[in-house]
């Protein structure tokens, strides 16, 4: 199983705070990642963190390019969207 955090704003577009899904591959790319929610999530969750601004960690180490993500089975993907407030 991998698990994805979602946080923000991004937990509201998921409608929870986290999923698990069972790798059906022996690892999860950024590619893999959006067609996995899309295809179980929805298509807003998935545009929304295309934005450049929201930042992906890998077992809380937040990834400096996520096109670098390679998730597997027992690993933690968190969705960080831009911080806002004052």
């Amino acid at each position: 199983m991998i698990r994805i955090v979602y946080l923000g704003m991004l937990a509201d577009l998921a409608g929870r705070g986290e999923s698990e899904f069972g790798a059906t591959t022996e690892e999860i790319d950024w590619a893999d990642l959006l067609a996995l929610l899309e295809s179980h999530m929805n298509r807003h969750l998935a545009d929304a963190i295309r934005a450049d601004t929201v930042k992906v960690a890998l077992n809380g180490k937040v990834l400096l390019d996520r096109e670098d993500l390679s998730a597997k089975h027992g690993d933690e993907i968190a969705l960080l969207p831009p911080v806002s407030g004052g």
